[in-house]
């Protein structure tokens, strides 16, 4: 891979951290604020991880999480359009095919190429993995909406009018225990729900919490200050568009899979910036606790997988957990760049302190990436001296 691609993958993913701005019209639940759709597709990765044991057998899990981190990147050109407003959806959808093609043509050939296909699968929602991950998207705003006491009573009509007679009603026949737990909620129907499902549907609603969880980075754009949700969707993709500058050979799926739950404890413990003071034993003891409770959700087995998976991050002992480290910390150093220094000024950040905390877990494991951020970040600092 020259310098050439790998300025254009960077360029894509700068150019995606626009999603971040783009608001959607579901509140998040504790109703502070709309979702945005970055927020809004690294929740429904999430869902596909935790709803995987009702997918059928000819579902293909992890092409379904490529498929909703990606879904919604044509809004940065289109917007977000909710289903209650009178939409041309032909003319959305020209439109947004005309998005996919700019966005995914900021990457190498090979690579714009492959991520188009998945997108288009989605969109066209024909094979099981599509229709899995369509069901998991129309299920999101309905579960969410439920749990949020702040949602105005048009919220709840649209939900009610998409779960009788709209697009989410085709859930009865294509997700029937979604559909059984959501209007079991509404009371239509007052059958017993199973423990499972309700246990992870309590686990897709606490994470929802991740997204008013503030970093230090700001947003690309310096707007404001990224959230750990956002965040979160933000390297799982760094994660698949950087995979093949890993020094050491990968499962890209495990990586993904890590990047979508390693900041979950922020939901307790908060964020502890890199370049912060903080007791680092005690920051351990709290995430662990964090961890006990987030993961404890979960029923057993699905609980024991991704604790098991939270820890091998935290450890940073395999190959693919060395991976993942290296793509979460990059991601702010390049918004860093982005933003004329962000947070290296807010903490007086020397270039040994980058090196110390940050270059070299980046190096070991994707030394090119590292090597070709270099000249950008020996120029930021030199200009400060």
């Amino acid at each position: 891979m020259s310098d050439a691609q790998l300025e254009q993958q960077l360029a894509f993913l700068t150019e995606i951290d626009k999603l971040k701005s783009v608001d959607r019209s579901t509140l998040v639940t504790d109703g502070s604020r709309p979702e945005n759709s970055a927020e809004h597709s690294w929740h429904l990765a999430v869902y596909a991880l935790i709803l995987a044991p009702y997918a059928s057998d000819n579902v293909d899990v992890f092409l379904a999480i490529k498929m909703l981190l990606l879904h919604d990147i044509v809004e940065i050109d289109v917007g977000d359009h909710p289903i209650d407003v009178a939409t041309n959806w032909s003319d959305v959808a020209a439109k947004e095919l005309i998005a996919a093609q700019r966005l995914f043509s900021l990457l190498p050939e090979e690579q714009s190429a492959a991520l188009l296909d998945v997108w288009s699968e989605f969109e066209a929602a024909e094979t099981a993995t599509a229709r899995f991950a369509k069901c998991l998207d129309w299920c999101q705003p309905i579960f969410m909406t439920m749990a949020c006491d702040a949602a105005p009573a048009e919220h709840f009509q649209v939900v009610k009018d998409n779960l009788s007679t709209g697009r989410a009603s085709v859930l009865k026949g294509e997700f029937p225990e979604a559909y059984a737990f959501a209007t079991h909620k509404l009371g239509w129907n007052t059958t017993v729900q199973p423990e499972e499902f309700a246990a992870r549907h309590a686990f897709l609603t606490e994470v929802d919490k991740l997204k008013t969880v503030y970093r230090a980075t700001t947003l690309c754009d310096a707007s404001r200050r990224e959230n750990s949700g956002e965040h979160s969707w933000h390297i799982a993709m760094y994660a698949l568009i950087l995979a093949e500058h890993s020094s050491r050979k990968i499962d890209i799926e495990r990586v993904v899979k890590m990047l979508l739950i390693h900041d979950l404890v922020e939901i307790d413990a908060g964020d502890n910036p890199i370049h912060g003071d903080h007791d680092p034993a005690e920051m351990e003891a709290v995430e662990q606790a964090a961890a006990d409770r987030i993961f404890g959700l979960l029923p057993a087995g699905q609980r024991t997988d991704l604790r098991a998976l939270w820890e091998e991050f935290e450890a940073a002992d395999s190959d693919d957990a060395v991976f993942a480290k290296s793509v979460d910390r990059v991601q702010p150093v390049i918004a860093n760049l982005e933003t004329g220094g962000g947070s290296w000024i807010e903490y007086n950040v020397s270039r040994e302190q980058l090196e110390d905390r940050v270059g070299w877990k980046v190096e070991k494991g994707a030394p090119a990436l590292w090597g070709y951020l270099q000249a950008r970040i020996r120029s930021w600092f030199s200009e400060r001296v």
